[in-house]
């Protein structure tokens, strides 16, 4: 495995840049095996952060998908497995091909111990509370995830789809070590909480870094500036848009979706890709 720029996230080192795995078990995903090269190229490229969740999958037949994938392809992987951290998340249901919500603890109980399984763990390196359930107080969800973390079934513990108001009342529960929230050049309304999570020293990893399954490819037709600043450096328009993310705050760790070693490795590249101040600033306007 080589090595590239790293990232603290709740006391520990990561890579600057991590691997989300949701492209490797949606529909349309790649073969099993395509997916565990995809996994295997990260992984040598010195990517020490994968993210997934029991919830992605095609339906509700095959909860736990990713989560399996993971774990066999760290299975098969001949580097130190103990260095890399799998991050996954409990709180979305999929009835059929539908996405639901449950933040009861009782569910998120029951899911962290599906996913121990599904990953071959006994512990769960960092456990992340999905989504905001309007049907549950808030503080139950978090509270399950606190007592998971008490009994050891859980390292660190994490949020996703959080407004500030959530970090600070899940912050009197438990020690968050990371706030996963939507953040790309399409989508900013998460800039508050990256700037609170700067502030208070949280791993801010940021999902859909790229723009959405899909919409990665079409980045540079959509942001012409960032295609710009790409062309300068003779580098791709997502390496130029993982780099303006990084720079945000020493926090940031984007998490770009991949399915082919190639487009992970190309992603992986955006670690070392320092951006002018000048550079950002044009970035910030668009």
């Amino acid at each position: 495995m080589t090595t590239m720029p790293t990232r603290r996230l709740g006391g520990l080192k990561v890579s600057a840049i991590g691997l989300g795995e949701m492209p490797m078990s949606l529909a349309g995903r790649p073969d099993e095996a395509s997916s565990i090269r995809t996994i295997h190229a990260a992984l040598d490229a010195g990517v020490t952060l994968i993210d997934t969740a029991d919830a992605y999958c095609i339906d509700g037949s095959e909860i736990g998908h990713g989560e399996h994938l993971v774990g066999k392809a760290l299975g098969a992987w001949p580097g130190d497995r103990d260095r890399v951290l799998v991050a996954t998340k409990g709180g979305h249901t999929r009835e059929g091909r539908e996405w639901g919500l449950d933040g009861r603890a009782e569910y998120l109980r029951g899911a962290c111990e599906a996913s121990l399984r599904a990953l071959g763990v006994e512990a769960i390196g960092l456990y992340q509370f999905h989504r905001p359930d309007p049907k549950v107080p808030f503080a139950e969800s978090v509270g399950a995830l606190a007592e998971l973390q008490a009994a050891g079934k859980v390292r660190l513990v994490g949020l996703s789809n959080v407004s500030v108001d959530q970090i600070n009342l899940a912050r009197e529960l438990v020690e968050v070590a990371s706030v996963q929230n939507e953040f790309s050049p399409r989508f900013r309304r998460s800039e508050g909480e990256l700037a609170f999570c700067a502030a208070q020293g949280i791993a801010f990893l940021p999902w859909s870094p790229l723009g959405g399954i899909g919409r990665g490819r079409d980045l540079a037709g959509r942001h012409r500036t960032f295609a710009e600043v790409a062309e300068a450096y003779g580098v791709s328009a997502q390496q130029v848009a993982l780099a303006w993310e990084l720079a945000k705050a020493p926090v940031v760790i984007p998490i770009p979706g991949s399915s082919r070693p190639e487009t992970i490795l190309d992603s992986v590249a955006a670690a070392r890709l320092r951006l002018s101040g000048d550079e950002l600033a044009r970035l910030d306007r668009v």
